[in-house]
């Protein structure tokens, strides 16, 4: 059995978890979602329009994955299959809470589902934060793989010593990009202006800050055995004796633990040189203007230390950002839900709904997202056959664009972005270079309208 008329969908957001979303609402034949019931399969025609604020889409796999790992970026062909099922829409350069306002989208579609990740970060709180040379990890991951929010920041790499504050994925991939050779960077799709930095770059010694034991450190395994990989650079532990891991601890910290240890012990020589530091914390950033040192105390007997460094970069988590328009937890840092149906002061709201790590925090792998957006589109399809959902007045596809191009000067659907794409493939080719990534909007947008 056919539902004749098709359910209109907005997902905002184009990263993974906005992708898996259309893909689960677009799983049928021509544009349908499957629904099966204890007697019948009811196929319901559904439309689904992702409205992305930049021109590019697929979110942190474009830019939050290291650009040495190709292997991670190839999901991208996965959400590519999704845009071109029929039903699928892609709306970019349209902010959500600027452009258009949540209560725009509630009266346009049948429902809305929020999928716009964790765009903003954990701060220090510390003195000093707000210096030349001090930033956050997410930035400087930005910065190198092209964002257009980021590609003007300069990053001085002309010092001897950086500090990285936390011990994540996200700092692996950090100090893995400063001390990898150019000529392998020059073979992936690397922001130029990142891969002319680095080829400038004088660091000789990165430290990384954890602020409890080898046992606690939040990288995973192959994390950091590819630092392992890097030629030329030594490895050492400070703060902690690796020997001394509990005997509880569980499978995978010990062995983390173990390969640490393994480590030091094969990477003890090298011109340059990774210092894993436990049981440290900064207190204050010091420098007249720029980043000069960091203070660091020693949590187990509250010694102090000063370290010269010239860069500073904090990587101790992501979190999202509030939409004027929905409620917030400011302190999770989540669009607060029940069952993902988003929520205030504990009453769902009507149509709307949220998945990723606006949902549930910045945890979990990008396939982690593939499940979360499932949990969302079966909230949708469990309110449509309740028939909670606000189905009256809504837009049709042509009228909703029609209202979006009202207020956006230059919007683009999915055909503009695989013009970008082309453009930079074919750069990149010119270079011997995978891709050679557009870092500014405005010229994004200017390629796409020209004729």
């Amino acid at each position: 059995m056919i539902s004749e008329r098709p359910l209109r969908i907005a997902i905002v957001g184009s990263g993974p978890a906005g992708m898996y979303a259309a893909g689960h609402l677009l799983e049928g034949p021509g544009g349908t979602f499957i629904n099966g019931g204890l007697n019948q399969i009811v196929r319901r025609p559904v439309e689904v329009d992702v409205l992305e604020r930049l021109p590019t889409p697929w979110g942190l796999i474009r830019s939050g994955v290291a650009p040495d790992h190709p292997d991670k970026k190839r999901m991208a062909a996965i959400y590519d299959s999704i845009a071109r099922r029929q039903g699928f829409r892609f709306i970019g350069n349209v902010q959500v809470g600027r452009d258009v306002s949540p209560a725009d989208l509630s009266q346009w579609y049948d429902g809305v589902i929020y999928a716009v990740g964790a765009d903003d970060e954990r701060r220090l709180g510390i003195t000093g934060e707000d210096l030349r040379g001090s930033d956050s990890a997410r930035a400087f991951v930005s910065w190198y793989n092209g964002h257009p929010d980021f590609s003007d920041l300069q990053f001085d790499l002309r010092c001897e010593r950086a500090v990285l504050v936390g011990n994540g994925n996200v700092a692996m991939d950090v100090a893995r990009i400063l001390f990898s050779p150019i000529s392998a960077l020059h073979n992936t799709d690397i922001a130029s202006h990142a891969l002319d930095a680095l080829g400038k770059s004088q660091l000789k010694e990165i430290v990384i800050l954890g602020r409890r034991g080898p046992e606690h450190a939040a990288f995973n395994y192959p994390e950091l055995m590819e630092l392992g990989e890097l030629a030329d650079t030594a490895i050492s532990v400070e703060g902690a004796d690796l020997s001394l891991t509990p005997e509880n601890a569980d499978y995978e910290t010990q062995l983390k633990v173990a390969a640490l240890a393994k480590l030091c012990k094969e990477k003890s020589q090298g011109s340059r040189r990774i210092v894993f530091r436990f049981n440290a914390a900064p207190t204050a950033i010091v420098g007249g203007g720029q980043v000069a040192q960091i203070n660091v105390v020693d949590r187990r007997d509250q010694s102090e230390q000063v370290l010269n460094a010239g860069l500073v970069l904090a990587a101790i988590g992501y979190r999202g950002l509030a939409i004027d328009g929905l409620p917030f937890d400011d302190v999770r840092g989540v669009i607060p839900s029940c069952d993902s149906r988003i929520v205030d002061n504990g009453i769902a709201i009507a149509g709307a709904y949220v998945t990723g790590w606006i949902k549930r925090g910045p945890k979990g792998i990008i396939g982690s997202n593939k499940k979360c957006a499932r949990d969302a589109v079966t909230a949708v399809m469990v309110d449509v056959d309740s028939n909670l959902l606000p189905m009256e007045g809504t837009l049709s596809a042509a009228q909703v664009l029609e209202a979006i191009n009202a207020r956006v000067s230059v919007t683009l659907g999915f055909s503009g972005w695989q013009k970008i794409d082309r453009q930079e493939q074919s750069d990149g080719r010119a270079q011997g270079r995978p891709r050679l990534k557009m870092t500014a909007t405005g010229a994004m947008l200017g390629l796409v309208t020209a004729g």
